[in-house]
C-alpha cells in the first residue's frame, strides 16, 4: 500500500481496526469476565481460581453469566480500535519520516503504539467525560455539557482522566504491538519469505499478548481494585444506577494516578503479598494471548478485504477516465520483501520487516494485481 495517499492508508486500518475490536472483545469477553471477578477485591475468598469462578458462574447465571457487560464493550471497542489502529498506521509511516527513526526502525513500533494510544486517548477521554456527567444528571445535550466545560474549566477540563487513560493502556500496548513487529520481522529474516503464514501470525500474536498480560497484571489488579473500591463507596451512600456509576468512574479517576497506583501496590503486597499482585494472572494472560492473536490475524482479514474492494473501486475509476490502470501502481507491495533486509540496517531499503504498512502480514488473501481485478484483463493478459 505504499502509494496509497497516506490519510486513505491510515482510514484502511481505522476501519479494519474497528471490525477487529468489536469482534475480538465479543469472542473473548468471558475471558475477560472471570479475570474482573478473580481481581476484585474479595476475590481471594470468594474464588479459589479461575475454574472455581466458572464453576460458580454457570451455577448462579448461566452462560449468560459470563457476557454481563457485552454490549458495553463491544460498542465501546469499535471506536477506540478504530482511532488506535489508524493512529498506529499513520504514526509509522510519519515517524520513519524523521532522521532519528529512519536510522533506528527498531525504535519504531515502541513509539508508533504509544502515539496510537495518546491520539485515541485525547478523542475518548472527553467523551467519556461528557457522558459520565449526563449520566449523573447534568441537563442539557452532549454539545451543551461540552460547551459548559470548555466554558467553566477551559479546554484541560475536557482531559480529566487523560493521565489515567495513558497509565492503563500504554504500557500494554507498547509491549504487545512491539513484541510482535520484532518476531514477525525475525521470522521473515529466518525465513526468506516475503510474509508470514497464518500460524506464524496468530503465535506471535499470542507471544505478544501473553508477554504483555503478564508484564502489566499487577496493573491491571490495581485498576481493578481501585474501580471496585470506588464502586462499593458509592454503593455505601445508597445511590445506584447510571448516576452511582458515573460518580464511582469520577472517583476511580481521581485515585488512579502514579503515586495512587504506587500506594495501592503497596497496600496490595503488604495484605496478600505477592500472590494478591498477580491475581488473576493465569486467565489474563491466556486472554492477553487468545486476544492479541485473533486481534491481529482479524485486523489482516478485514483489512485485505478492504483493500480489495478499495483498490477494485480505483481501478474501475482509472479505466473510465481512460487512463492506464491503477491497480499496479495501488497493489500492496509490503510483502515484497528484499531477502536481506534485516531489522537492524539501517540503509535497508524502505520496506523492510519493521516498516511494512501491515502489522501482521498473513495469506489470508492473496496479493492483488492487475490481472486479478478485471476479467477483460485476464483475458488480454493470456493472449499476449
Amino acid at each position: 500500500m505504499r502509494n496509497i495517499p497516506l490519510l486513505e492508508r491510515a482510514g484502511l486500518g481505522a476501519l479494519a481496526g474497528g471490525l477487529a475490536g468489536g469482534f475480538t472483545n465479543a469472542t473473548l469477553h468471558p475471558l475477560d469476565t472471570v479475570k474482573t471477578k478473580l481481581q476484585t477485591k474479595g476475590g481471594t475468598a470468594l474464588y479459589t481460581g479461575a475454574w472455581d469462578v466458572v464453576r460458580k458462574v454457570l451455577a448462579k447465571q448461566g452462560i449468560r453469566g459470563f457476557y454481563r457487560g457485552l454490549p458495553a464493550a463491544v460498542v465501546g471497542s469499535i471506536p477506540s480500535s478504530a482511532v488506535y489502529f489508524g493512529t498506529y498506521e499513520l504514526g509509522k509511516e510519519l515517524l520513519l519520516r524523521l532522521p532519528a527513526f529512519a536510522n533506528n526502525r527498531l525504535a519504531v513500533p515502541p513509539f508508533a503504539a504509544a502515539v496510537g494510544n495518546i491520539a485515541s486517548s485525547a478523542i475518548l477521554v472527553p467523551k467519556e467525560l461528557v457522558k459520565q456527567r449526563l449520566q449523573a444528571g447534568v441537563a442539557g445535550t452532549a454539545g451543551g455539557v461540552l460547551a459548559s466545560i470548555v466554558r467553566e474549566e477551559g479546554v484541560k477540563g475536557l482531559y480529566r482522566g487523560y493521565s489515567a487513560a495513558l497509565l492503563r493502556n500504554v504500557p500494554s500496548n507498547v509491549i504487545s504491538f512491539s513484541t510482535f513487529e520484532y518476531l514477525k520481522a525475525g521470522w521473515l529474516a529466518g525465513s526468506g519469505d516475503a510474509e508470514l503464514q497464518p500460524w506464524q501470525s496468530l503465535l506471535s500474536g499470542a507471544v505478544a499478548g501473553m508477554l504483555s498480560a503478564a508484564a502489566t497484571t499487577p496493573l491491571d489488579v490495581v485498576k481493578t481494585r481501585l474501580m471496585t473500591e470506588a464502586r462499593q463507596a458509592v454503593s455505601r451512600t445508597g445511590a445506584t444506577g447510571k448516576v452511582a456509576e458515573a460518580v464511582a468512574k469520577a472517583q476511580f479517576v481521581s485515585a488512579f494516578t502514579p503515586s495512587g497506583v504506587v500506594s495501592t501496590l503497596r497496600q496490595i503486597s503488604a495484605e496478600e503479598g505477592f500472590k494478591g499482585l498477580v491475581r488473576g494472572a493465569g486467565p489474563r494472560i491466556v486472554y492477553g494471548g487468545c486476544f492479541s492473536a485473533m486481534g491481529f490475524l482479524s485486523f489482516e482479514t478485514a483489512k485485505h478485504i478492504l483493500l480489495e474492494r478499495y483498490l477494485r473501486k480505483k481501478e474501475r475509476e482509472g479505466l473510465e477516465r481512460g487512463e492506464q490502470s491503477l491497480g499496479d501502481d495501488l497493489v500492496e507491495t509490503s510483502g515484497q520483501l528484499p531477502l536481506d533486509a534485516t531489522i537492524g540496517d539501517a540503509s535497508a531499503p524502505r520496506q523492510d520487516l519493521l516498516t511494512q504498512d501491515r502489522i501482521g502480514a498473513t495469506k489470508v488473501a492473496p496479493t492483488l494485481s492487475r490481472p486479478q481485478l478485471t476479467n477483460s484483463d485476464q483475458s488480454r493478459d493470456r493472449s499476449s
